[in-house]
């Protein structure tokens, strides 16, 4: 799907509702009242300043999955340049070392995903419904890493 013709219901655009919308579930995901949800911090890979965004984790096969359901937005670049993440819930805070993995290994973390997590459904052309090869067909547009334990 690399050819332009990648064409979800909606696409990722910052605005100040989309912080205001942010803080409000940061302050819920932190308290742990999110399902599979996590805080993610990143360092900023020019400022170096700590960034922070609630996530959804995947839990599937016997492993860990962090999806970045609005493409290659800030917090997947810094995470890429710095190879690790970290994630809180509660009390309770973790370190990570990420990989990202291809799309054949992302397809059916996507479908999990789109299972899972309701509100970003729409920056998906595949739905819930469709089989595992339309959402391999989609990974580029999806990044999708596993989670480690810290090297």
């Amino acid at each position: 799907m690399t050819d332009g013709s990648f064409r979800p219901e909606r696409t990722y655009r910052p605005s100040r509702w989309r912080h205001i919308e942010n803080v409000a579930m940061s302050v819920l995901t932190r308290a742990g009242s999110v399902p599979h949800s996590y805080l993610l911090t990143t360092r900023g890979r020019r400022t170096g300043k700590i960034r922070r965004n609630p996530v959804l984790i995947v839990d599937l096969h016997g492993k860990r999955w962090l999806v970045a359901p609005y493409g290659s937005v800030g917090w997947v670049r810094n995470a890429r340049a710095a190879g690790e993440v970290e994630l809180s819930r509660r009390r309770d805070t973790r370190r990570y070392s990420i990989r990202e993995v291809s799309g054949e290994e992302a397809g059916p973390v996507l479908q999990q995903y789109v299972e899972l997590a309701s509100a970003t459904r729409r920056y998906f052309e595949a739905s819930r419904n469709d089989p595992v090869e339309r959402f391999v067909a989609e990974a580029d547009h999806h990044p999708v890493f596993e989670l480690l334990p810290p090297t």
